[in-house]
């Protein structure tokens, strides 16, 4: 089951959202001692900056528990909330065109479809129709959106939001949660292999072509990409890189449980790569 249905049902996780410097030097992955910015009881996760890097979209649920999104201005320093509906909103992710965003919305009747809204939040408006329940999604380009839709097992389908009654091409069965945007018309996921194991792979969503990239650490279940190409993720309180012109080995980037955090899950990457948003449970005083 989706890990939404499973927070409707059982309450969400308390989690917080933390900046940190990024630097890239000859390959190689530093962090700056994080930030809590959120720093408040409950659930503040799934961070996306936007395309200018000066503030990231985030999911959170509050006293109404409703999940609703919000924008974490960074030189402000402060949270502003954009949607206010009856249903909840997750996964905000901007729009190619930089007008608004998308998000995984749950209707009144619990479907879980792929909805748009302008910037501040207002004009609501169905993107997909047909395809349903969707659980996480990314923007290929500027018309294809790359889908994790929810079964048994879960599939990754091609849709054109230029055709909102179309159904989905599915290109691969039983990923992960992670679908990252890798470059224009690439985007990456994780194959669950029953035997082999699972590994993260990308699509080429032109071509449909997939290759495979590596095989994830142990525990880690959310991926981000940097501009210049190297993948981050990480597991437990451990961050890890993995440079494809570096080898096949993931290198550790920095241990975070001397930061006062705990069970590090998602990660987000600034366009300009100086920044990375961490998503963790504050370590208990």
């Amino acid at each position: 089951m989706l890990w939404i249905a499973l927070c409707t049902l059982q309450g969400p996780p308390a989690t917080d959202i933390y900046l940190a410097g990024l630097h890239v030097v000859r390959g190689r992955v530093t962090v700056d001692a994080p930030l809590n910015v959120t720093a408040r009881p409950g659930y503040d996760n799934q961070p996306f900056f936007l395309t200018d890097g000066r503030a990231f979209l985030y999911t959170s649920i509050r006293e109404d528990s409703q999940a609703d999104i919000y924008r974490y201005d960074i030189d402000k320093k402060t949270s502003v909330r954009l949607t206010t509906t009856r249903e909840s909103e997750y996964s905000p992710t901007p729009l190619p065109n930089g007008k608004g965003f998308s998000v995984i919305r749950v209707e009144a009747d619990s479907t879980q479809r792929l909805w748009a809204f302008d910037r501040d939040g207002s004009q609501p408006r169905l993107v997909l129709d047909s395809i349903k329940p969707v659980g996480y999604h990314a923007w290929a380009d500027a018309h294809a959106l790359v889908l994790f839709v929810l079964g048994s097992p879960p599939t990754l389908q091609i849709a054109d939001a230029g055709s909102p009654g179309a159904r989905g091409e599915v290109v691969a069965h039983d990923i992960g949660r992670s679908v990252q945007r890798i470059r224009r018309a690439s985007v990456s996921f994780v194959l669950r292999d029953s035997v082999a194991g699972p590994w993260l792979e990308a699509l080429d969503v032109r071509s449909r072509s997939v290759t495979k990239l590596v095989q994830p650490p142990q525990g880690a279940d959310f991926f981000a990409w940097t501009p210049g190409g190297i993948v981050l993720t990480a597991s437990g309180t451990k961050l890890y890189q993995w440079d494809p012109r570096r080898g096949d080995a993931w290198e550790e980037v920095a241990d975070l449980a001397g930061d006062g955090l705990t069970n590090v899950t998602r990660l987000a990457v600034s366009p300009k790569g100086d920044r990375l948003a961490i998503v963790a449970v504050p370590a208990a005083p």
